[in-house]
């Protein structure tokens, strides 16, 4: 699906999950909500057909133990799990999750430590930030054979497109200025 529609649209709030689900973008990340209410967020999602991923270690009144996932397990419908800890990845995988790794790669030593930490969490995606470094994205996809989504500071349609060109499989942005751009690869 990604391939396809390469723009994953990262909410933050109710006003930009609407424009979310009215946008080109079939796949969604959740960045917002709590116990409470994310099980209602991730299904106005699945209405809209799209897929559901929830960025985990944003969710408020959660714990940061891998308890968690079982619990989005039973109350949501979610396709996939963000995470920066490679257990909770782990136990995304064990419960039938998507698995997304979010990595920050900020110096040469978070760069030189990609591959330990993809081994650790065996991911089914990685995501990069700042996604707006194409150089940088092109060496991570001669490192891993993960697919890469490019995420952080992808300003504009020319961000994404150079993330694309340098090996990304998608980019994932909050600005719905390129949430479009899903739709015209």
């Amino acid at each position: 699906m990604l391939k396809n529609a390469p723009v994953v649209a990262a909410v933050k709030d109710a006003q930009s999950l609407q424009l979310a689900l009215d946008s080109p973008c079939q796949v969604v990340s959740v960045l917002y909500g709590n116990i409470c209410n994310i099980g209602r967020i991730v299904g106005q999602i699945k209405q809209a057909g799209k897929i559901a991923f929830v960025h985990v270690d944003l969710l408020e009144g959660s714990s940061r133990q891998e308890v968690v996932i079982q619990f989005l397990k039973i109350v949501t419908q979610a396709d996939g799990i963000i995470s920066t800890k490679p257990a909770m990845l782990k136990a995304a995988r064990q419960h039938g999750f998507w698995a997304i790794h979010r990595l920050f790669v900020l110096d040469s030593i978070s760069f030189n430590n990609i591959d330990k930490q993809v081994a650790q969490s065996s991911p089914d995606i990685v995501e990069i930030l700042p996604g707006c470094m194409p150089k940088v994205l092109g060496w991570i996809t001669e490192r891993i054979s993960q697919p890469i989504i490019a995420d952080g500071l992808v300003c504009d349609e020319e961000d994404a497109r150079l993330a694309l060109a340098a090996g990304a499989l998608a980019v994932s942005t909050t600005n719905a200025s390129v949430w479009p751009l899903a739709q015209r690869r």
